[in-house]
């Protein structure tokens, strides 16, 4: 996997500060904010100066009962390309539900909702990641999400869930420690456990983002400082493996550079001491090894041969320092090596400052160069190449698969926008805070979005808006969002200020056409003339 290294999610409101900030090796743009034709000034700016851009999905849906939609994956493919970056990334989530395979209402969530952890949800799962990978160019790597709410009837904990999806399909895994704190937080869930049980030579690269906690709810708001047990579950990951690359993520809200630089410090430290710790173990362990094997190789010299095996010769469990066990007269090199390995031990076990401090230096250059070596399903070859080659279930299976998954996140989803009664199994309370949590964020995007609507409506923008999310679930995008409210206040014969309400219906006009209406005197004219023939 590429080494990325130390990087930022570059948005369009801090894009002159980040192509000023030191030691920025790499960043990731929203893909579906970027248009390939047009990219911005900013981007092209950092590539011509070496700097990887990596486009990062949000509306794919590979969590979804649905196939992956064909116009999304061509579109995602567009980006990589006008980046020319070495991955694409996308989230483990299903961001719309309803229609044809359910035969109920198209619904759009405008956010990333967590999966089921089934069989079920994992083999959809499993088959829309292998159609991503088909039609992109460049590998794939998903994200773990953020959640609230939790299932009924998980059959998987999240590690053994993303372990399972990158044995069987071979994707690349984007480990977002945020969310593995979000997840503790909400659902119980232990970071440490997940840590432990992901395949840690899939890791792509890592995501750092800070939130805050309200009524024992945690909400990955990315518009906050990464709290420290963030930075601690990220130093735990960095103990076990050296991940190819982390970014800070930062979606609004956005403090001086000053203190965005002083964050992704904080960050590196927490790396530098995971990898400290990580070359501890390593070190530890190989001299363990060296003791082992120059403790044998003295004991079958002082035996003679046909007696290696004997017990008390160098392999019993306490017998390390025993006179004769190490150092028996007659073995020379044995001696000298059982020194050396005890040497080691001692000084790594006292501190070994001076030693430590040199072989963790080295480690980055050596040791960690590929720090995926020895651990845990690690693959390369032909091993590598035919990962995913089974566990394949039956083209049939995974139909009613999807059928069944349609349904539950139809279900849910429903609930969350529409108002219908929460599925069995659900935790109420989450929901509703999850609904509300949907409604605000709707109401924040389609203001960024459509921004005319704030000044238009002033203060009674946000209140009117969440009023008409009750009664109106998304089934678009955003900005179909925006024109959609804006015709159900005209309908209403709102806002009650005339001069407002001719404002609205332009902007409306401006924008619900099939191109923008024009300015020019001679059409504005005929416009006029127009209405007041239709008036009469």
């Amino acid at each position: 996997m590429e080494r990325l290294g130390t990087g930022i999610g570059w948005r369009p409101e801090i894009a002159d500060a980040v192509e000023r900030m030191p030691g920025i090796d790499w960043v990731e743009a929203v893909a579906e904010n970027v248009c390939p034709g047009h990219l911005p000034e900013s981007l092209e700016r950092l590539r011509e100066r070496g700097v990887t851009v990596v486009p990062h999905g949000v509306s794919l849906g590979l969590g979804g009962a649905d196939r992956p939609d064909e116009d999304r994956l061509a579109a995602l493919a567009e980006r990589v390309e006008a980046l020319g970056s070495p991955l694409v990334t996308e989230h483990i989530a299903f961001v719309r539900a309803g229609g044809a395979l359910t035969a109920s209402p198209h619904l759009e969530a405008g956010h990333l909702l967590p999966v089921p952890r089934t069989r079920d949800a994992l083999d959809v799962l499993c088959e829309n990641v292998r159609i991503a990978q088909e039609s992109l160019p460049v590998p794939l790597a998903v994200e773990n999400i953020a959640a609230l709410i939790s299932w009924p009837g998980e059959e998987m904990t999240e590690g053994q869930f993303l372990y399972e999806l990158a044995d069987r399909t071979g994707v690349r895994l984007l480990i977002d420690v945020a969310n593995l704190h979000t997840n503790h937080v909400n659902r119980g869930e232990d970071p440490a456990k997940a840590l432990a049980e992901l395949p840690l030579e899939a890791i792509a690269y890592v995501h750092v983002a800070g939130g805050f906690e309200r009524d024992g709810v945690w909400h990955d708001s990315h518009a906050h400082p990464v709290p420290r047990p963030v930075l601690d579950i990220l130093t735990d990951l960095a103990s076990r493996v050296c991940p190819p690359g982390v970014l800070l993520e930062r979606d609004e809200n956005f403090p001086e550079p000053a203190e965005l630089e002083r964050e992704l410090g904080a960050i590196r430290r927490a790396l530098e001491t995971g990898a400290v710790e990580r070359v501890k173990t390593q070190l530890l362990e190989a001299g363990s090894a060296a003791t082992r094997r120059a403790m044998a190789g003295a004991g079958a010299g002082a035996v003679g041969p046909g007696n290696g095996d004997a017990p008390g010769n160098g392999d019993a469990p306490g017998d390390g320092d025993a006179p004769g066990d190490g150092d028996a007269s007659g073995d020379g090199d044995a001696s000298v090596r059982t020194r050396g390995a005890r040497g080691a031990e001692r000084e790594l076990l006292a501190g070994g400052g001076e030693r430590l401090g040199e072989e963790t230096r080295a480690a980055e250059g050596r040791l960690l160069a590929d720090d995926g070596a020895g651990q845990r399903g690690e693959e390369t070859g032909a091993v590598g190449a035919t990962r995913g080659a089974f566990d394949l279930p039956h083209p049939s299976e995974c139909r009613a698969a999807r059928q069944r998954l349609g349904l539950a996140q139809a279900a849910l989803l429903s609930a969350l926008v529409a108002g219908t009664p929460v599925p069995e199994g659900f935790d109420r309370v989450r929901v509703g805070v999850q609904a509300r949590a949907l409604a605000a964020k709707r109401a924040d995007v389609v203001a960024k979005v459509a921004p005319e609507l704030t000044v238009i409506l002033g203060e009674d923008y946000r209140t009117a808006f969440l009023g008409y999310a009750q009664t109106h679930p998304m089934t678009g995008g955003y900005r179909r969002d925006a024109l959609t409210f804006a015709e159900h206040l005209l309908s209403a014969g709102r806002p009650g200020d005339a001069q407002a309400r001719r404002e609205l219906r332009e902007w409306w006009l401006e924008r619900s056409g099939p191109s923008p209406r024009s300015r020019r005197p001679v059409h504005r004219l005929a416009r006029a003339t127009r209405k007041v023939l239709l008036r009469r």
